[in-house]
């Protein structure tokens, strides 16, 4: 193990499905996916799937505690899952799908159970929590073809998401819900245009296309971390510019013919908030892209802020 790096394992149904919530975060080195806790050494995937190995599909995050905790990983997790599905996960069934944390070490031991008990008692489930917590064993890596399936494959791993029922019971259940009246209660009459009506705000009269300080820039609805000021430059378009996102699987993107044009729209995969548009005549050196933002649809967080507001993962953007 390097030094400095701890590691956690999840089981939380298909691995191709919990690469991508742990991934491209401060703080984690790599998630590799793989199988554990059967009697099978070095299982193929047709094997775990037969269900005769006692392996479960995991993922296995390489982590460094001091910037993404692990009581934050545990977080992520749970919000993946339905943790009261004895059976597998979605649509799909099988004692190779079943839900279980990995502990490596007693304080991982704790705070998860600590974590279970939390979900337990905060009455967000009417069944039992089912999910099991047990030590670490031997973990296998998965054949290649199933590392980082999401980035490989990210058509069929959209399509299999959504099909499997995932993805409709993490919105349910894990994400936060507004009405319009509520957004248009805290939201700006700019930032309701532009989140939720596809609105653009005037260039060079917006509140951050000029701004030129360190710290993140987030969702206005929902927190969700969206763009660093590392990544920020003056495109002399009169928006907020970036060359690329902290994150480009928390954006979504669409087609836009509106006013005549052919745009690739940019939303926030969470809050489903209009942002803004994304095109290639950004700086070559850095990938070629501008993502041309509105500044209604963002809030910014200064790096001396970070820790007091809950982003503390994120100062090591700025080391």
């Amino acid at each position: 193990m390097d030094q400095g790096f701890a590691l956690a394992t999840f089981a939380g149904g298909c691995f191709w499905c919990m690469v991508e919530p742990f991934d491209e975060q401060p703080g984690i080195e790599k998630v590799v996916s793989g199988y554990t806790g059967g009697h099978v050494d070095h299982p193929s995937y047709e094997e775990v799937c037969s269900n005769t190995t006692g392996h479960v599909e995991a993922v296995q995050i390489m982590y460094q505690p001091e910037i993404f905790p692990y009581e934050r990983l545990l977080e992520i997790f749970w919000q993946q899952i339905d943790p009261t599905d004895p059976g597998g996960q979605f649509n799909d069934r099988g004692e190779s799908y079943q839900t279980a944390i990995f502990y490596h070490n007693e304080q991982q031991k704790q705070l998860a159970e600590a974590s279970k008990s939390a979900l337990e008692q905060s009455g967000k489930f009417n069944q039992p929590i089912v999910t099991k917590i047990l030590p670490a064993t031997t973990f296998y890596p998965a054949e290649q073809k199933h590392q980082d399936y999401y980035k490989k494959n990210t058509f069929h791993y959209r399509l299999y998401k959504k099909g499997s029922g995932r993805e409709a019971f993490i919105q349910q259940h894990w994400k936060k819900k507004y009405t319009k009246e509520e957004l248009k209660q805290i939201l700006s009459p700019i930032q309701y245009k532009v989140t939720q009506e596809n609105g653009t705000e005037a260039p060079f009269q917006n509140e951050y296309y000029n701004l030129d300080e360190d710290g993140i820039y987030v969702d206005i609805v929902s927190g969700e971390p969206l763009f660093s000021s590392n990544e920020k430059y003056d495109a002399g378009c009169g928006w907020p510019s970036f060359t690329k996102p902290i994150n480009r699987m928390q954006l979504k993107e669409n087609l836009d013919t509106s006013h005549g044009m052919r745009r690739i729209e940019i939303r926030s995969k969470d809050a489903d908030s209009h942002l803004g548009h994304v095109f290639d005549d950004g700086p070559t050196d850095q990938g070629g892209m501008r993502y041309c933002m509105n500044s209604a649809a963002l809030r910014f967080i200064p790096k001396d802020k970070l820790k007091e507001e809950g982003y503390e993962q994120y100062l090591s953007l700025f080391d």
